[in-house]
């Protein structure tokens, strides 16, 4: 608390009001600050073992700033500290606009046009590449911990064969957690400003509709079918790509990122204590259902029915 505050200090924060915000599954803590006439920041709070991310943070930051996007931008940091202080992009997360106006589709119409954006532009050098082979070894959380013992190599090797088909190419940036809870809505600003981006220093080389079944497949809420179509109809037509083209990807896509997803909601659970997690797993349980119905994913459903259905999630959870 102490280098806190004198990292606030120096830099003319230190009469601000602290806030604490909710975090996300890693260890990175936020607090809104504010001054007395109501101008607030960000400050992020990064333990040693998240430096490297925070260094991508920074680097993707810069990167989608140049492009003209909205991401915040960096008013004071201490790197050794794992400090940083970010502008406040705004209050209000996509899923909380969406929620208070459910027939309002503006925000995820603004959210395709942003990928369309991102992927018009070359990605930064370096990034780790989501090739067939990596998509599939990336569920081996499914395993170790959603359901332990479950021989996954026949699933494994069927998904990569799957992906090989219809997501072949790493071709450009993925955000990686590109979902409402992680956008923010400006419905007072114009174009993709309207999106305020954030939780992207995960970000890697993956097939293009690896961020829109982020987006559309989302753990956290309810994405109706109706909308999710239009959006991939959107998407199609932003990126030239055919539209059954991007389904048969999505639904791959989609089928890998969520089998991985159990597994880490489980890790989450198990190891860390956050069982709040586990009340998402039906819904993600649901899509996994969803997506085995695309054609694209036939060979995969004999396998897949070896895995268990998630518990019903506990009437209270804790975090």
């Amino acid at each position: 608390m102490a280098e806190i505050d004198a990292f606030l200090a120096r830099h003319g924060l230190g009469g601000h009001a602290r806030t604490p915000l909710a975090g996300d599954a890693s260890s990175r803590r936020y607090e809104r600050l504010q001054d007395p006439s109501g101008e607030s920041l960000i400050l992020m709070i990064c333990p040693a073992d998240t430096l490297p991310a925070l260094d991508a943070f920074l680097a993707i930051a810069r990167h989608l700033t140049g492009l003209g996007l909205c991401a915040p931008h960096i008013y004071a940091l201490d790197r050794a500290a794992g400090l940083a202080v970010l502008e406040d992009l705004g209050p209000t997360q996509v899923a909380q606009w969406a929620e208070a106006h459910p027939g309002d589709t503006a925000p995820y119409e603004t959210a395709i046009d942003v990928l369309a954006r991102l992927q018009l532009a070359p990605a930064p050098e370096g990034l780790a590449a989501l090739t067939p082979g990596i998509g599939a070894e990336m569920i081996a959380p499914l395993g170790e911990w959603y359901a332990p013992g479950l021989e996954l190599a026949p699933l494994r090797e069927a998904l990569q064969r799957a992906l090989e088909r219809h997501a072949p190419t790493a071709s450009v940036l993925a955000l990686r957690d590109y979902h409402a809870e992680n956008l923010i809505w400006r419905p007072g600003r114009h174009g993709t400003d309207r999106i305020g981006l954030l939780d992207f220093q995960d970000a890697l080389l993956a097939p293009p509709e690896y961020d829109l079944v982020s987006l559309l497949r989302d753990a956290r809420r309810d994405v109706s079918d109706r909308l999710r179509a239009a959006m991939i109809a959107r998407f199609a037509e932003a990126t030239g790509r055919a539209p059954e083209a991007v389904e048969a990807a999505c639904a791959v896509l989609g089928l890998q990122r969520n089998l991985r997803i159990l597994g880490i909601f489980a890790r989450l659970a198990k190891r860390d204590g956050k069982t709040r997690y586990l009340a998402l797993m039906p819904r993600v349980w649901g899509q996994i259902r969803a997506d085995l119905t695309h054609p694209a994913l036939a060979e995969l459903r004999p396998h897949a029915a070896a895995i268990p259905a998630p518990l019903h999630a506990p009437e209270e959870t804790a975090s």
